[in-house]
């Protein structure tokens, strides 16, 4: 069922103003965005106290994580997409059986990557150029396998942002997430540094208190697996409070635990809808992985520019990535309740309101890019890594506007179902365009690390066109709600329970 008794702090998205609502929905997500990306620095942040050696371990480890992580993440989209169109349908006694079978289905499918990702760690850490008997092969080793035993935490805290993003709820996810990153920024650096020599000790003026828990723990910390811990200590405690108001009905879905039964059909709607949209998530994933090696190609010191460079791009892409959840819900909606043009408004507005905050980004990043790399880095090799970072975020943050444009269109072809077509660009942007340029410029052109920065730059412009002339032919709007009364406008309070989404999201 949904619909609980609890407060719904969902949006109106299929009535009314659209920009509002959409920039409403998506300020919390961008909120949580920032939020999500916090964690990452913050364990980039307390990792570089320990030298270039870590940083580059983590930036090999990242590499893989993400990728995995990815994979699954990429099915959460299949339920912010059946929520967002049975909502927009009228079908509400649907949601709460989809929403179940989908936290099932993430949780189940999380804990087999977990397993094998566990034991293909050092396998897969060599195929991104980390050299076994190093120093960071063995710190990527510990840290990498740490976060594998949390991945089914990280994926229920994840799942239940997307479920309610799909309903038109973000403010919820946001207050959970800024909980989890309170909680983690406290014990961060407590679990990487310990008690010796804490930075964060000495900045609240208690280095006393420090000595005395020294004293009386000799705890120093667990280094970089002490990241992993507390990235994993946090993402579990958020998971089970979300997982607590779902069942208790306080966010407008409620569960019961009935819905958490797989079924057949359900399961095959949440695998056509969310395979592609896990290859997708994939490729930016296995595309920083690709570069990744290619980077290493330069040494350890083009490593860790690069890793500190893409958590920057992270950040500043925040908006795009904000807005296209935003999309995804506003196009689900729309489309269910077949409000085409609607739909397509919301995905213009929001390449607008992206390209305009990016362009201003850019220019901040391109004055300050030294001073940034500068914080995230120390030790005898931080120079070569801020002059290789400097020269990544000049480069690829001259593209930023269209990389968020791109980002938008793709959360249009998410929403509506079309998960395969999102597949497609992906593949062809992230893994074609950019794997392709950067060996081009880093091999038979020998531009080093540099090439890698020209090759993600002109590949981030490339893509947005290519994705943008097809998303002008509008074929990606057909068929996403099928209703007795195909083609006209439904009264949004009329619940229709014959209406349904096809598994296949009306691709071409």
């Amino acid at each position: 069922m949904s619909g609980g008794p609890g407060r719904d702090r969902s949006v109106n998205l299929v009535d009314g103003d659209l920009v509002k609502p959409l920039v409403v929905l998506s300020i919390p997500i961008v909120l949580t965005n920032l939020l999500q990306v916090g964690y990452n620095l913050a364990d980039t942040f307390w990792v570089g106290r320990l030298g270039q050696a870590a940083v580059s371990a983590l930036s090999f480890s990242w590499a893989i994580v993400f990728l995995i992580i990815s994979l699954a993440a990429g099915f959460t989209v299949a339920g912010t997409v059946l929520v967002a169109q049975y909502k927009g349908a009228g079908n509400s006694d649907k949601i709460g059986r989809v929403a179940g079978q989908t936290i099932s289905f993430i949780v189940l499918l999380s804990a087999v990557l977990s397993a094998g990702g566990y034991f293909l760690a050092p396998n897969m850490l060599q195929l991104v150029g980390a050299v076994p008997g190093t120093e960071e092969f063995a710190l990527s080793v510990a840290y990498t396998r740490t976060m594998f035993l949390g991945i089914p935490f990280v994926f229920g805290f994840f799942i239940f942002m997307s479920l309610l993003q799909g309903w038109g709820d973000s403010r919820t996810p946001l207050y959970l997430m800024f909980f989890g990153v309170a909680l983690n920024v406290l014990i961060d650096p407590l679990f990487i540094l310990g008690f010796q020599d804490n930075i964060l000790f000495s900045v609240l003026g208690l280095e006393s208190l420090e000595a005395s828990l020294y004293a009386a723990t000799g705890f120093t910390g667990w280094g970089v697996q002490g990241a992993a811990l507390a990235t994993i200590s946090s993402r579990g405690i958020g998971a089970v409070i979300g997982f607590w108001l779902l069942l208790s009905g306080r966010v407008g879905i409620a569960l019961s635990l009935a819905d958490f039964k797989l079924r057949s059909e359900t399961v095959r709607k949440i695998i056509e809808i969310g395979t592609p949209a896990s290859i997708e998530q994939s490729t930016i994933a296995l595309s920083t992985t690709v570069l990744t090696a290619l980077v290493a190609i330069a040494g350890a010191e083009a490593v860790a520019a690069y890793g500190i460079g893409t958590r920057v791009t992270s950040l500043v892409v925040l908006p795009a990535l904000g807005l296209q959840r935003g999309v995804e819900a506003a196009v689900g909606q729309n489309l269910g309740a077949n409000k085409a043009t609607r739909a397509k408004r919301a995905v213009f507005a929001a390449v607008g309101l992206t390209v305009a905050s990016l362009i201003v980004m850019s220019g901040a990043i391109f004055v300050s890019a030294g001073s940034i790399v500068d914080v995230f880095i120390t030790g005898a090799s931080a120079a070569a890594v801020i002059e290789l970072g400097t020269e990544y975020l000049r480069i690829v943050g001259a593209t930023y506007a269209f990389l968020g444009a791109f980002y938008i269109i793709q959360g249009g072809f998410r929403g509506s179902g079309s998960t395969r077509t999102a597949m497609i660009f992906a593949i062809l942007g992230f893994i074609v365009f950019r794997g392709s340029l950067a060996y081009v410029f880093v091999d038979p052109l020998t531009l080093g690390a540099t090439g890698v920065w020209y090759g993600e730059a002109v590949a981030n412009v490339l893509m947005v066109f290519v994705a943008g002339l097809y998303f002008l032919r509008g074929s990606w709007q057909d068929g996403v709600v099928e209703t007795p009364s195909s083609g006209v406008q439904r009264d949004d309070t009329t619940s229709d329970d014959s209406q349904s989404v096809p598994s296949s999201g009306g691709e071409d």
